[in-house]
């Protein structure tokens, strides 16, 4: 920090997209150290003093109200999804020039139907068959973005563990607050913190294991609530409650088995291992789970793609979040595997786009798949979606 003038500790903020990567793999003075550093929260506290002191930025503030523009965009997607297609010529320069939304940037398409609505248009029953049969019931977390922009996620996590046995149901009591937390408003994090917690305890009382869809989210609900409200005790009960949807899944595998049927997936799979997934200490379970498959070419990407949520997106930052990511795109261009996954899906999306992107460059089409969660490619190996 010696070489780096006090003016320009901004820039360091800015370009800290919170991954936790140096607290978890890099940097050598965390506890137990004497240093006792924690970089990550060190840039969330500068930024909470900027926010304080009025310092908020307008559009990353309106992009984080995951709720409101959910609930809003769900009921007019149609038009919604055309204004943010990449392709409008019309739309994104103008959305570039006021809400500074970078016109290169690949934005998320929202469902007409959210994950909530579904699950309860669709009801499904556990398979008396399998061998978990009867010794587990889950609540699956929906997340804002699988019940909002990605319900498919939802409903594939959902199929597979009725399949492997597991009772389920669906709760979706409000967003974690990633994206408050990212922005530094701390106090309407851990609002969002308490009211979730308070509903999702209430089935850990009932026996359900909480059963998370983003990785994202699954830290937030493991470690991050509890660094916030370490006093609230329906956030201490619920972190011990929580699974990531791979790691509930290979639990099953491990404890009571897996049914037959399982097919291989010949064109290979590159598992992206995003970094809030990483920061959860629980290991590779995204590999591990679709390692499942017979016959299935699995490569794994362990880096950060870059996106980092509002970070992808704002014209600010959006051309260093690709140069970020461009690893990434090498690796996975390389592999030149059929499937694309992230536990992440705005890093699936950033990665599987710009893998595109240099194709066409070099006159060529990568042969890739739509981006997609791991759980996904678990349901169509085992017929429960279409391919």
């Amino acid at each position: 920090m010696e070489g780096v003038k006090s003016e320009d500790f901004a820039k360091v903020v800015e370009a800290c997209t919170l991954c936790d990567m140096c607290f978890m793999t890099k940097c050598p003075y965390v506890p137990p150290h004497s240093f006792n550093v924690d970089f990550p929260h060190l840039m969330l506290r500068y930024r909470a003093a900027e926010a304080k002191a009025g310092k908020k930025d307008f559009t990353a503030r309106q992009l984080g109200e995951m709720d409101r523009n959910g609930r809003l965009a769900t009921k007019i997607s149609p038009l919604v999804n055309w204004a943010a297609e990449k392709s409008n010529t019309l739309t994104r320069p103008a959305m570039e020039a006021v809400a500074g939304i970078d016109a290169k940037a690949t934005l998320p398409q929202y469902a007409s139907r959210t994950f909530v609505r579904a699950d309860r248009q669709e009801p499904v029953a556990a398979n008396k068959s399998a061998p978990a049969f009867g010794k587990r019931k889950a609540a699956l977390y929906a997340t804002c973005f699988v019940n909002y922009n990605k319900p498919a996620t939802g409903m594939a996590a959902r199929a597979v563990l009725n399949h492997l046995g597991v009772e389920t149901v669906v709760a979706y009591p409000g967003c974690c607050g990633m994206p408050f937390l990212e922005q530094a408003e701390m106090d309407r994090m851990a609002a969002n913190a308490a009211k979730v917690a308070k509903e999702l305890v209430k089935l850990v009382d009932q026996g359900y294991d909480i059963v998370t869809l983003t990785a994202s989210c699954g830290l937030m609900l493991k470690s991050e609530w509890a660094l916030i409200v370490p006093e609230n005790a329906d956030v201490k009960r619920l972190a011990k409650a929580v699974f990531d949807i791979d790691e509930y899944v290979v639990d099953i595998a491990k404890k009571e088995g897996l049914p037959d049927g399982l097919s291989p997936v010949p064109e290979g799979i590159s598992v992206h291992m995003a970094c809030h997934a990483r920061a959860q200490n629980m290991g590779p379970k995204a590999a591990e789970m679709l390692r499942l498959l017979p016959d299935t070419p699995i490569d794994v990407i362990e880096r950060c793609s870059g996106h980092g949520g509002t970070f992808g997106v704002m014209k600010a930052t959006h051309d260093v979040a690709v140069k970020v990511g461009r690893p990434v795109f090498r690796a996975a261009a390389t592999q030149a595997r059929g499937h694309i996954v992230s536990d992440c899906p705005l890093a699936a999306q950033h990665i599987v786009s710009h893998v595109r992107q240099a194709a066409e460059k070099d006159g060529k089409e990568a042969k890739v798949h739509a981006p997609q969660h791991p759980i996904e490619i678990m349901a169509r190996a085992f017929g429960l979606m279409e391919a």
